[in-house]
Parts: structure tokens; C-alpha cells; sequence
């Protein structure tokens, strides 16, 4: 397993453009971007075969999530919407090749039964499997806990294999992140098993509060002991928020999990 940097939340310190030399300077394997689109994809290109670091993921837009909106991919009114923010982030990858593409489910939109979404958005996970599968870039979906974002429509890893059991494609698997898993008080390891070969990306930060590991009380390395039992051999991403200090001085655990 290799280690990428969430260049969403660190380094922000730096301009996007400078991060991904930054990421590499520091040691990462590889670098993620949440939504990488303020970049032009031939320049976003150029800067990882400068630093010669891998894109690991990139999110398909995902309309007025982030501003705290249901989001694209689980309602069915914008289904438009959707299909325009897939094309996208095909014409996105085509030129920038990431390794996965996350597909965020959003929130339980208002007048929108949980059932119509589930159904909304296993189909559009399989539209965007199809279409992923011709460049050879694996479709994930993710939980996020309920705490930090409430109304988000998926939370625990039986939410995630339900759903890919309802997609039931090759190309769509899960996106497991263990701060998500560890602030709802599951057992991160016992979700791992449930989810197995399924788990197609990892992202960690500790908990509670979302620092770098060591910050908080997430005992990590049965974590990973459990991911090499299931045979989990992608990426680990690190995406969590630096104190203060900046990035580089929150780096004391990275050498030791590279040697590991």
C-alpha cells in the first residue's frame, strides 16, 4: 500500500499548483485532489509528470454539495446535472488519468423518499462504472458520518455494501474512510471485514478531530493489519486538517507508516 496526500486539505498552505511538488518533496507515493477543476487538466497533467507522482482520485463534480445542498448524484430532478458533471470529469481524466473517480452520494434532498435516492444513485454509480471501466479507472463511493454532515445519505459500511450490492458492477466499489467510521464509534476493523475485497480507496485522519495520526485516539495499525487480512493492496490517503503548525510539521508519522 502507497500513501497519497490529500492535496484538498494539506498543504493548502501553498497554491494548488505548488502542492503537488510539495506532496512530494515530503515523501507522499501519490497525490489525491478533491476537485481539481480550478486547474486546467493539461496543466494539472504537466505539474504531476514534473513532480512524477500519480493522481489517485479526483470527486465528480457534485453541483451544490459543498455549499450544503443535496448535491447531483441521488436526486432525481437533476439527472441533467449529473450526466453534464460526469462528461466532465471524463473529458477531466482522459487527459489527467486518474487512478479512481469518487462519486459522492450527497444528501437526502428535500421531498426526495430515501428509496428514490438509493435507486437515483446506484444508477447513476452504474452509468459512471460503465463509462470508467473504458479508461480503466475504478468508480468509488464513500461513506461520511452523519455527525460532521448531517443528511448525507450514506454512513456506515453495511450502507456501502448494500448499495454496491444494488449496483452490482465490477468497476464500482467502496471508499473507505476510517475518520468517518471511527467519529460514529463503529468498529472500523469489523466494517473493513464486512466490506473486504470491495474496498477500492482508503482515506484516514485521526479522531476525534480530524488531525494527522497520533493527534487523537485511532489505533492505526490494527486498522491496517485488518486491510492486508482482506487483501487491500491501493492507496492509503492521508486527509486530515494540520494544526497551526502547517503540513510539513505534521509529518512526524509518515516515515514510520512508509517503513511499514
Amino acid at each position: 500500500m502507497k500513501i497519497a496526500a490529500n492535496l484538498s486539505m494539506l498543504f493548502t498552505e501553498l497554491p494548488l499548483a505548488e502542492r503537488i511538488m510539495a506532496a512530494r518533496i515530503a515523501g507522499f507515493d501519490g497525490v489525491e485532489i478533491q476537485f481539481p477543476y480550478e486547474l486546467p487538466a493539461l496543466q494539472l497533467k504537466e505539474l504531476l509528470e514534473r513532480a512524477g507522482l500519480p493522481l489517485v482520485l479526483i470527486n465528480l463534480p457534485a453541483g451544490d454539495f459543498m455549499q450544503g445542498g443535496a448535491g447531483l448524484a441521488a436526486v432525481p430532478s437533476r439527472q441533467a446535472e449529473f450526466d453534464t458533471a460526469l462528461q466532465e470529469c471524463l473529458t477531466y481524466a482522459v487527459m489527467t488519468r486518474p487512478l479512481c473517480v469518487n462519486v459522492l452520494p450527497g444528501r437526502l434532498a428535500e421531498g426526495v423518499s430515501r428509496e428514490q435516492a438509493l435507486e437515483t444513485l446506484a444508477a447513476n454509480l452504474r452509468k459512471s462504472a460503465e463509462a470508467y471501466a473504458l479508461l480503466g479507472v475504478r468508480v468509488v463511493c464513500e461513506a461520511i458520518n452523519p455527525l460532521d454532515m448531517p443528511g448525507f445519505l450514506i454512513n456506515t459500511p453495511a450502507h456501502l455494501q448494500t448499495l454496491l450490492e444494488r449496483v452490482d458492477h465490477p468497476n464500482c466499489q467502496a471508499q473507505l474512510d476510517l475518520y468517518h467510521m471511527a467519529r460514529q464509534g463503529l468498529d472500523v476493523a469489523a466494517g473493513i471485514r464486512l466490506l473486504g475485497s470491495r474496498i477500492g480507496h482508503v482515506q484516514f485522519a485521526d479522531c476525534p478531530g480530524r488531525g494527522a495520526p497520533g493527534t487523537g485516539s485511532v489505533a492505526f495499525g490494527p486498522l491496517l493489519e485488518a486491510l492486508q487480512a482482506v487483501g487491500y493492496s491501493y492507496w492509503l490517503a492521508a486527509e486530515y486538517r494540520p494544526d497551526s503548525a502547517g503540513t510539513s510539521n505534521s509529518l512526524g508519522w509518515l516515515e514510520a507508516w512508509r517503513q511499514s
